[in-house]
């Protein structure tokens, strides 16, 4: 990248990191670097992002947390782990980790809270003292994550540090809002969409009735959600055809159906139908300790009007549009890490066509793990050599309701991946929600992208008998 252009990215964070109140985290951020001989704690805390206490099962996806351990760490959750599971686990070669179990508390989502007391406490605890340290690894390095870390610290006197962002930093990149203006003042406003950003209904109302002026199809999106579940998505004509009075209405509505609080900002913006929606995968290491990576930029697999997630695999796009994808990422990288933020992070993009060119427009952030990151770091860990094209996704039936992971490890059989052998083509993961949803994420190894998705979508439903 240009260094002129990183320096312009690291003022503009300069800037923004003048508002932001970073004194409280200051603790683990003056720590020593996290060293390879102290055991990482592994959790998957979700309580910050709005709705998923609705998802079914989603309480089970904190044992998502295991593929990140190996051989030594240890991960947390409020339920014990699928039968099998963890033997599964190592039997594909990702070590021996131990298990912590907390007593959830009001709820299951709050996994870093849950930690902070009882058995579950004591138990870091004595793990922080025997190793000299502890490192605490989350999915979103949320203010709980940073309040456990700060207690086992204050109990036992030794180095806990977090591989994340002060929260803070973190909100900068989760906040569709927020990363907006960082986007604008790093890239400038021609990498966003039409976006306008309101704090109140009667100022979204305004704004709906002028993006569905100049464009065919007009979003309303909550700032802090995930997954498309707090968008709505609204075709301009008919927009412009209720006027003012069902502007407010419409807005006022999906205010109600999405329960605000009256606080986080809204956002209206343009809504590209037929847009690829790429992403960009980035490890961010502290500042001083290297420049932010690209881990590799994937095709998102989406669903519904609204664009509902359910899966990724690698970009067939070729190297000049990852090139172009590649470029603008880090530079927003480079702005994150001068704030202070350290580890996984993803940006979701749009690949417009304009005059057969193909542009690039930020829609978010997701500073955290999450369904694209956390099967390609499995992946890398499994496969050896270079990535082979491979397809990740929810893969829900309801012959799988009621189903034991071991039955259907059994039925699998040789068609699991074995990395002792390089043989097989599927990789299991994220399986609490099996037995109650018929739910579980697969990975299909393939030859190549049209085989990977051959094995997803014919191949797998047969070899479990469910075609």
């Amino acid at each position: 990248m240009p260094n002129a252009r990183v320096q312009a990215a690291r003022r503009a964070a300069d800037t923004l990191a003048a508002t932001l109140d970073l004194e409280p985290y200051r603790l683990q951020r003056t720590m020593p670097r996290p060293s390879v001989a102290r055991p990482v704690l592994h959790l998957e805390d979700l309580s910050v992002i709005p709705f998923l206490d609705g998802v079914p099962g989603v309480e089970l996806y904190q044992h998502r947390a295991r593929v990140r351990a190996a051989e030594g760490d240890l991960y947390a959750a409020v339920s014990a782990p699928v039968e099998g599971y963890d033997a599964y686990c190592e039997r594909i070669g990702l070590g021996h980790a131990h298990f912590v179990g907390a007593a959830a508390t009001k709820s299951p989502l709050e996994v870093a809270k849950a930690c902070a007391n009882g058995a579950a406490f004591d138990e870091l605890a004595r793990h922080a003292r025997a190793a000299g340290g502890l490192v605490v690894h989350p999915y979103m390095a949320n203010e709980a994550v940073w309040a456990l870390a700060a207690a086992l610290h204050d109990e036992t006197g030794e180095d806990v540090t977090v591989i994340g962002p002060p929260p803070p930093v973190m909100w900068v990149a989760n906040d569709k809002a927020a990363l907006s203006r960082l986007v604008a003042d790093v890239l400038g406003e021609a990498s966003l969409v039409r976006t306008e950003i309101a704090t109140s209904a009667a100022q979204a109302a305004g704004y709906l009735g002028e993006v569905a002026g100049c464009c065919g199809t007009v979003g309303l999106k909550r700032a802090r959600c995930a997954s498309a579940m707090g968008n709505r998505v609204l075709d301009s004509q008919e927009v412009l055809r209720r006027g003012p009075d069902g502007w407010r209405a419409e807005v006022e509505d999906f205010l109600a159906e999405t329960k605000w609080d009256g606080e986080e900002e809204l956002l209206v913006v343009e809504w590209l139908r037929g847009a690829h929606s790429p992403s960009t995968q980035i490890w961010i290491p502290p500042e001083g300790m290297g420049d932010p990576v690209i881990d590799g930029v994937y095709e998102q697999l989406l669903e519904h009007d609204h664009g509902v997630f359910f899966g990724s695999r690698p970009s067939k796009f070729g190297p000049a549009v990852d090139e172009a994808l590649a470029v603008p990422s880090l530079l927003v990288a480079a702005a994150l890490q001068r704030l202070g933020y350290v580890g996984r992070c993803s940006f979701d993009l749009l690949l417009v066509d304009t005059e057969g060119a193909q542009d690039v427009r930020f829609s978010e952030c997701n500073g955290r793990w999450g369904g694209t990151s956390t099967p390609m770091h499995l992946v890398d860990r499994l496969v050896r050599g270079p990535r082979p094209p491979y397809r990740a996704q929810d893969f829900v039936h309801p012959g799988l309701v009621g189903a034991r992971f071991t039955d259907v490890l059994a039925t699998l059989g040789e068609h699991l991946y074995d990395p002792a052998t390089g043989k097989g083509t599927f990789i299991l993961y994220n399986v609490g929600p099996l037995a109650a949803s018929g739910k579980l994420d697969v990975i299909a190894l393939g030859a190549s992208p049209e085989h990977a998705d051959e094995l997803m979508q014919e191949t797998l439903p047969k070899a479990l008998g469910l075609a």
